[in-house]
């Protein structure tokens, strides 16, 4: 249920209306933006009596939430929520471009990469220090090291960084370097994750599961959101089908599906639903055209030699070239009143 007050309710009104919730023995969440504040009432067992609240001084209505998903929901919040990480706002219209390896391997690879994707427009580097890999025998990063070798691309080309944490052991040491968290697929229903990362101070991004519903996915980002953390963003990164001419099928139609169901930001990553490189610019230019707010994109400038995921990371070149692709795509978009308002950030 959510409570909406008046646009002239004092900060004494609200907390007033804030402990009649508790003293019923729910959970108030408030909700500031827009013209006025919302009250999420949470953790109730069943229907709530919207008589209890509704005559209280300051509310204006009370609305019943129908989906399972709650701070999550369009229903709770109308408005986007903006992702602010320095100077950068994901999901305010422009168009978010990440960049970089699927792992960092030594710090002339990441410097040398880092330095060709801020030139063609990245905003914010991506590479794996702790790496899930299907195989014990694969290479599982560089660990720490492999952080700090992100925190200097932070300090030599000014790009904030985004990299996964793989459990709870690692989470703060993550956290001491990334400027955004991100979890996994693998990691989308480890709930014990999710409310460690729910007690973040940093952003973090929820990659979709590979048979997860949009539902769970969006469940799971409630995890987050209910332990205080609202600086969310959602990933579609492709779900596991019967195909085989790539190696996930990138759900296009989960792009306008979460936009009206949520008011949480969504990109996209084209490179690991792929799995293939020559897939990854059509699979990039019809997610912009379906409304996500940014992509996730995979390049090595010598993909061949990578230790991880190098068959679908593009060029240094081919990245330039699908930057200057999907630039042009939001910005007929944006000329014709279409979602993405906005050129690329």
């Amino acid at each position: 249920m959510l409570i909406v007050m008046n646009k002239n309710a004092t900060q004494a009104t609200i907390d007033a209306v804030v402990a009649a919730i508790e003293k019923r023995g729910y959970i108030a969440r408030p909700i500031e933006g827009g013209e006025r504040v919302s009250i999420g009432i949470l953790h109730n067992k069943g229907s709530v009596d919207a008589s209890h609240f509704s005559a209280l001084p300051g509310v204006k209505e009370v609305i019943p939430v129908t989906r399972p998903y709650k701070l999550v929901s369009r229903e709770v919040q109308p408005f986007n929520t903006i992702i602010q990480v320095g100077d950068i706002r994901i999901g305010q219209g422009t168009l978010t471009m990440m960049a970089g390896p699927c792992a960092v391997e030594s710090e002339t690879q990441v410097m040398t990469i880092a330095e060709q994707v801020k030139k063609a427009g990245a905003v914010i580097f991506r590479g794996g220090a702790f790496k899930p890999r299907t195989s014990p025998y694969s290479f599982q990063g560089l660990g720490e090291a492999g952080l700090k070798i992100l925190a200097k691309v932070r300090e030599n080309f000014g790009l904030p960084v985004i990299t996964e944490v793989m459990d709870d052991e690692s989470f703060s040491l993550v956290e001491a370097y990334a400027d955004i968290i991100q979890i996994g697929t693998r990691n989308m229903q480890n709930f014990s994750l999710l409310r460690r990362a729910g007690r973040s101070a940093k952003p973090v991004m929820l990659k979709r599961g590979m048979a997860a519903t949009i539902d769970e996915w969006l469940m799971a980002a409630e995890y987050i959101l209910e332990e205080g953390n609202t600086q969310v963003i959602l990933c579609e990164r492709g779900v596991r089908t019967f195909v085989n001419h790539s190696r996930n099928t990138l759900d296009i139609s989960a792009i306008p599906v979460v936009r009206r169901e949520s008011h949480l930001p969504i990109l996209v990553d084209p490179s690991h639903a792929a799995g293939i490189r020559d897939q990854v610019l059509p699979l990039s230019l019809a997610a912009v055209a379906a409304g996500a707010h940014g992509l996730i994109v995979e390049v090595h400038h010598k993909p061949e030699d990578a230790m991880s995921d190098g068959a679908q990371s593009l060029y240094p070149s081919q990245f330039q070239y699908l930057c200057r692709k999907v630039e042009a795509m939001a910005r007929f978009l944006s000329e014709n009143g279409e979602p993405p308002a906005g050129g690329v950030q």
